[in-house]
């Protein structure tokens, strides 16, 4: 989406979860090399179709969001960069200030495909596909990766019963949530003939508080740059064919189950 979508989005989306503590500030409004590819025919014209949420009065913060990146990577230790877009401000932030790269704890990323191919192009998923100059400076930052792909995303699936025990919830947040994914599981299920759209985002906040819920292996992950036919295409070197050492822990898999249970425990915490 573009950028001014996205943070209203945000905005909205922070409201709605009543988490005026959390800080929001604006990323990078085009890939680095790149012309801009969004994804309206996927999830609206805005990115945010279905849910009627008030227009958001919550604000964005004046510092860019590579800033603050590389100001809280420089103040606190211990720091998990968590991505669920294209890796735009992050191989920014490595770039402006290659000090903070041995101070992060970790970058998990919803990004990539093996097995699963694309969901963009026949080769390439979106997130890695938008910017995959970003992905690549990434990837070879030294800085610890784990990567949820497609392969362990279209696991976890918003089946007709999920959505039915967010309906049920009690609160604002649940019968909220069931409504977003109504609206954008009409592109999977007519594309891929599943039961219901899978939940990518999620997979890594989940993978940060269960990660027995998730299995992963270590190997060497490269993107494609350069090609027109494979653009962004993320190169999984399973078997070890190169001499390529591993630079992410690449997850493969994911439990349904325990994965919905741990989303329903947490969205019914929300108003």
């Amino acid at each position: 989406m573009p950028l001014h979508h996205t943070l209203n989005n945000a905005r909205k989306i922070l409201e709605l979860s009543g988490r005026s503590d959390v800080k929001l500030f604006a990323g990078s409004d085009r890939p680095l090399r790149q012309v801009l590819v969004t994804a309206e025919h996927v999830h609206g014209e805005t990115g945010l179709d279905g849910p009627d949420l008030p227009d958001p009065t919550y604000p964005v913060q004046t510092q860019s969001g590579v800033d603050f990146i590389i100001e809280t990577l420089r103040t606190i230790d211990d720091v998990t960069l968590v991505t669920l877009g294209p890796l735009t401000d992050v191989a920014k932030a490595f770039q402006q200030a290659p000090d903070v790269v041995s101070r992060v704890r970790e970058v998990v990323m919803m990004l990539g495909a093996w097995r699963e191919l694309g969901n963009v192009t026949p080769t390439a998923e979106f997130n890695a596909y938008v910017d995959p100059d970003a992905v690549d400076i990434v990837l070879n930052s030294g800085a610890p990766l784990t990567l949820l792909p497609l392969d362990a995303t279209h696991k976890v699936l918003s089946t007709q019963d999920r959505l039915q025990v967010l309906r049920d919830m009690g609160n604002t947040a649940g019968p909220q949530a069931a409504i977003m994914l109504k609206a954008s599981e009409r592109f999977d299920i007519q594309k891929f003939g599943w039961a219901g759209a899978p939940l990518h985002d999620p997979c890594t906040i989940a993978y940060l508080l269960k990660p027995d819920l998730f299995t992963g292996r270590a190997v060497n992950v490269s993107v494609e740059t350069q090609s027109t036919l494979t653009l962004g295409m993320t190169v999984v070197d399973w078997f070890k064919a190169t001499d390529r050492p591993a630079n992410v822990n690449f997850i493969h898999d994911a439990e349904a189950v325990g994965f919905y249970n741990l989303l329903f425990e947490r969205l019914r915490r929300l108003p």
